[in-house]
């Protein structure tokens, strides 16, 4: 070979060879400019950081992880802050575990892959971040709750009505619900819109108060101008309402009127009492009579076989037992009978008021009250001042009995007027024609089995002049619909 040729060939092999360092410097530059940043389609936390060197990517999850959250409370809109709601991303933990796994294989074989063109495999880190549960929980509680629940509204008496305006139902902000929805989207770089959970609250029925504002108003516009005396108890929770009332003034309550007819109850109690149970029937046929006619020859005859001198006796007696001292009957219906005893009681010797009670049968509106709730609740759960104090002497067969037949009291005034067509309604009337020719007191109590709740309404009504029937019923009519309507609101 020529010396020529030689020198050619060696400074084209020293080209090449310089050619080749050179373009494997450039190639470990480039490399190591790519294997400072992470390896394409690496996701921390969901979020796509490949080509991004760490601090890039840290910079990528803050700005996606830190965007507010905007929540929707019903119609309500509002933006908060992460950071407001106790969430901290980890991102030391996270760029670090993602750091390691990009730099775990050795740089030559790494360098090797890439000369030939093999990526490395994506790197793949989840979520670490901690939410405080208490931030969050204090966050709705104090700034979100206060702000956007909606108490439901009472529904309100109508003046001048015996209706009532339904009120709105309101909404309550479901905590536990919402915090899990909260955090579910802080945990999401894509999901920042959360619609928080609340609860419809349905409007409350008003209280006693606004009733007993109803009624009086009743009253007044009625123009009856005598002694009115109510007694209403919600048979479920116990609560009542109990007032008397006489042309705007506030009365002391427990008056003693003249029973009539509602002393049939006390004597249809003591009259289970000393049936055995099933009740001949003759007892029966009484018993219908008595309740169903309000025949007075029929509860002669009941309290008769009592004790046939003394039978009403026994029967106050029995409502002495049970502790009702204002409740009595001294004597039997039959024109002429005799008074068995002068009975002075508390209300009846009353100097602040007096409606001229008759001698031979007195109660107040909470002693009939009482007996009627104590039936109820003795036919309801066989428990009652009436089994525990007559000592099994009455069943509660025997108090759904009486239950029965005062629901057979069909009369269609009074109270029952003042209901729907076909309401359960069991009570007891009472009026009576007085010696100089008028009616001075007339009443209605009963038990009315609604579906919005069972209660009992007593009303006992006296004018020392005259009771004019036609306006005094349609008045106790409008009371009993406004007590029916006050028990059976509907939101609307």
């Amino acid at each position: 070979m020529r010396r020529g040729s030689y020198t050619t060939l060696r400074w084209v092999a020293i080209a090449l060879l310089f050619t080749a360092v050179v373009l494997l410097v450039f190639q470990l530059v480039r490399y190591s400019r790519l294997r400072s940043s992470f390896p394409p389609g690496t996701l921390i936390a969901e979020i796509p950081v490949g080509g991004l060197d760490p601090q890039q990517a840290a910079d990528r999850l803050i700005s996606a992880y830190n965007l507010p959250l905007t929540m929707y409370y019903g119609d309500s809109s509002m933006q908060v802050r992460p950071s407001s709601l106790g969430f901290e991303l980890d991102l030391t933990s996270m760029i670090t575990a993602a750091d390691v796994q990009r730099t775990q294989q050795p740089f030559w074989t790494s360098f090797w892959d890439y000369l030939w063109n093999r990526l490395p495999s994506p790197i793949t880190i989840p979520l670490s971040a901690q939410i405080s549960e208490e931030r969050l929980n204090q966050y709705l509680v104090e700034e979100i709750a206060p702000r956007y629940d909606q108490p439901a509204s009472q529904a309100m008496p109508v003046p001048g009505s015996v209706v009532f305006q339904p009120g709105l139902p309101g909404k309550t902000l479901n905590i536990d619900r919402t915090a899990a929805l909260i955090s579910d989207a802080l945990r999401s770089p894509s999901i920042r819109t959360v619609n928080l959970s609340y609860e419809s609250v349905s409007s409350s029925r008003p209280g006693f108060n606004n009733l007993e504002t109803l009624l009086r108003q009743i009253i007044d516009l009625s123009g009856f101008d005598g002694v009115a005396e109510v007694f209403i108890q919600d048979l479920q929770t116990g609560k009542d309402l109990h007032f008397a009332y006489r042309q705007g003034e506030e009365l002391p309550v427990d008056i003693s009127f003249t029973a009539a007819s509602s002393i049939k109850i006390p004597v249809l109690i003591s009259t289970f009492r000393r049936t055995k149970d099933p009740a001949p029937a003759e007892v029966t046929k009484e018993i219908e009579g008595m309740i169903e006619r309000s025949d007075n020859t029929s509860t002669d005859s009941l309290m008769q076989s009592f004790d046939r001198n003394l039978g009403p006796l026994v029967v106050s007696d029995d409502m002495k037992i049970l502790g009702l001292e204002n409740t009595f009957i001294s004597g039997y219906f039959y024109p002429g009978a005799p008074l068995l005893k002068d009975i002075r009681t508390k209300a009846n010797t009353r100097t602040d008021i007096n409606t001229n009670p008759d001698r031979y049968n007195q109660t107040t509106p909470f002693e009939i009250s009482i007996l009627l709730e104590d039936i109820y609740q003795c036919a309801k759960s066989g428990g009652s001042a009436l089994t525990a104090v007559f000592d099994g002497d009455i069943t509660q067969h025997e108090c759904q009995l009486m239950l029965d037949y005062l629901s057979k009291n069909k009369n269609g005034v009074l109270l029952q007027a003042g209901l729907p067509d076909g309401a359960h309604f069991a009570h007891k009337h009472g009026w009576i024609t007085e010696s100089d020719g008028l009616m001075h007191t007339i009443s209605d109590s009963g038990i009315v089995f609604s579906p919005g709740g069972d209660y009992s309404i007593t009303v006992y009504l006296h004018h020392p002049d005259q009771i004019i029937f036609d306006p005094i019923n349609l008045m106790v009519a409008q009371l009993s619909n406004a007590v029916y309507n006050y028990f059976n609101l509907t939101n609307k």
